[in-house]
């Protein structure tokens, strides 16, 4: 079998499952983080989340025999990409979420898609098909919609604190994809995903940690149920099962293909958030909707013709 002809029955077989299953989970993560939101700072929440993560990556590394010790250069590589991930994109994100509606958060992350794939062609020269630039327009184009459907509906507060919101999740988003494009270096191949993962959310945790004490003190706890839940679920489910496969996609399909994940996140979010916290759909809101599943078939297909050569 050809390398092309490997490449497209990946992308077909052991590509779908992992995505389906990267796309549900982070689905319901927003309104997850948002009820994380209140007594504890929000740095000291994505502490909690990664140190419980960095901790059950590790039980995840033992059971799988993946050996944890790197050398100097992987562990540099492991804590820019956690400084990235771990720490500055999740520090904002929880912080726009204090601003903007989970739904709106999770339509602006749609748009990571188009730093992902700029920087994968101009750093490590990844092709970006016709095809796949005129799908992403019109996914983005549905999301426009779908995010001035949102503005339209959270403008109950100043548009200071709207447009304070959208720039923090943009700076998240691009921390994000910084995060992401690094998984296609050579170095981060050469390093196990479980490995990596340790290190990245271990040493992000730690720097959680120091800016969060420095900044509003000692640790607190909610004693709610629910927040403890909430970690526990963010840092399982959200972490430790999803980063993994995440990472694994952008090593397979490319960073720009993978996160397509944030184009249909925020469509099944806006439907958790019908159901959970009473979204009103309208005729903008449907056709928004349309657009953005739309070119993301567009963008797949392409995507996977030109793997298969």
């Amino acid at each position: 079998m050809n390398r092309s002809a490997g490449t497209g029955q990946r992308l077909t077989g052991g590509i779908i499952l992992p995505f389906l299953i990267v796309t549900l989970i982070w689905s319901s993560t927003w309104i997850v983080i948002r009820d994380q939101l209140g007594v504890v700072p929000p740095s000291w929440s994505v502490c909690y989340r990664f140190a419980v993560a960095a901790l059950g990556m590790a039980v995840l590394a033992k059971m799988s025999g993946v050996a944890l010790r790197l050398g100097r250069r992987e562990i540099l590589f492991c804590g820019v990409l956690g400084l990235c991930q771990f720490v500055l994109n999740f520090n904002l994100l929880y912080r726009a979420e204090a601003h903007l509606t989970s739904g709106l958060c999770a339509l602006v992350y749609a748009l990571l898609l188009i730093p992902n794939s700029l920087a994968s062609r101009l750093l490590f020269g990844e092709k970006v098909s016709g095809g796949f630039l005129v799908g992403s327009a019109v996914a983005v184009a549905g999301i426009g919609l779908l995010f001035l459907n949102e503005y339209r509906a959270s403008v109950t507060a100043a548009p200071g604190e709207v447009l304070l919101g959208m720039g923090l999740c943009v700076l998240a988003v691009l921390f994000a994809s910084a995060a992401n494009v690094m998984q296609v270096a050579p170095i981060a191949r050469r390093i196990p995903t479980a490995s990596l993962l340790v290190w990245s959310m271990a040493i992000g945790a730690g720097a959680d940690a120091a800016y969060a004490w420095i900044t509003t003190g000692p640790p607190p706890f909610d004693p709610r149920p629910g927040y403890g839940l909430g970690i526990l679920y963010l840092a399982i489910a959200g972490s430790v099962v999803t980063f993994p496969l995440y990472f694994r996609l952008i090593q397979q399909i490319g960073a720009g293909p993978a996160a397509y994940t944030s184009v249909l996140i925020p469509i099944l979010a806006m439907a958790l958030s019908t159901a959970f916290e009473q979204y009103r759909w309208t005729p903008l809101a449907a056709s928004g909707v349309a657009l953005a599943l739309g070119g993301m078939v567009i963008a797949l297909h392409a995507r996977l013709r030109q793997a298969r050569g």
